[in-house]
């Protein structure tokens, strides 16, 4: 796994001294509601996975599930060219070589259980790509019931062939529920970046909107939502429960090791 692969692989996110000093200003997840539905912003730049990422989301989507009577949640990024860019390996790689093995372990049993609390979450769950989704970021993303695309900037990516790393079983498990096989496959074997238009051509989003037009479109598909949370829980972990199995059975095996 080599860092400056990664890097390479990622799109160019070069901030001003003033970005940054913004986003530090800004919790790294925080939310609104509008009327019936949620919207969960990430607010950490390339909103990375690293511990303190999946705590302040984790956190957000217990406040909007017990605290709201939303039933629907968006979950966008004030970005203004990324929505995610996954794993923080700037953090994880040197983090491990310090900690040893056990921190990579750790990490892992974490996202795994990020993912499987969004896939499972008891409402209907909208991803608002605002830019790019790469690797982990679009995992998260497939995660999610449904997906709307900025068509001005942004692609989707999967590029781990590229830094030789595999999907693993949960990853691969996850992308298959989102993306048609034929295109997976060209996705996870090219590392092709995929245009909004390509995503939706594929049936991978449910629309390519331009950036000006995305959070409406988001919100009136939202708005016209009204379904049970408890059915919509139900329903989830039966039609899911294979991947679930596949990513319990993943962190039972980490957790032994």
């Amino acid at each position: 796994m080599r860092t400056e692969s990664y890097i390479r692989a990622l799109p160019n996110t070069t901030r001003t001294l003033a970005e940054n000093k913004e986003r530090e200003d800004m919790a790294l997840i925080d939310y609104t509601i509008d009327d019936s539905v949620a919207i969960l912003s990430m607010n950490s730049g390339e909103n990375r996975f690293n511990f303190p990422f999946f705590k302040a989301f984790l956190e957000v989507l217990d406040k909007v599930e017990h605290n709201t009577e939303a039933n629907v949640l968006v979950v966008k990024s004030s970005h203004e060219k990324i929505w995610s860019n996954g794993i923080d390996l700037d953090w994880l790689l040197p983090a491990v070589q310090k900690e040893g093995p056990e921190l990579g372990k750790k990490f892992h049993v974490e996202m795994y259980s990020f993912i499987k609390r969004v896939l499972t979450y008891p409402m209907l769950t909208i991803a608002a790509i605002t830019g790019h989704a790469f690797a982990g970021g679009a995992f998260l993303a497939f995660a999610h019931d449904f997906r709307f695309m900025r068509s001005d900037r942004g692609w989707l990516c999967l590029p781990e062939v590229d830094i030789d790393m595999t999907l693993g079983p949960v990853f691969s498990a996850i992308s298959r529920r989102a993306v048609p096989m034929y295109k997976f496959e060209e996705m996870q074997y090219t590392g092709k970046r995929l245009t909004a238009q390509e995503c939706e051509e594929h049936h991978i989003i449910m629309k390519a909107c331009h950036i000006d037009d995305l959070m409406n479109e988001v919100l009136a598909f939202a708005k016209a939502l009204n379904k049970d949370r408890e059915l919509i829980g139900k329903m989830k972990e039966e039609t899911h429960k294979d991947i679930i199995a596949v990513i319990d059975e993943t962190i039972s095996s980490l957790s032994s090791k």
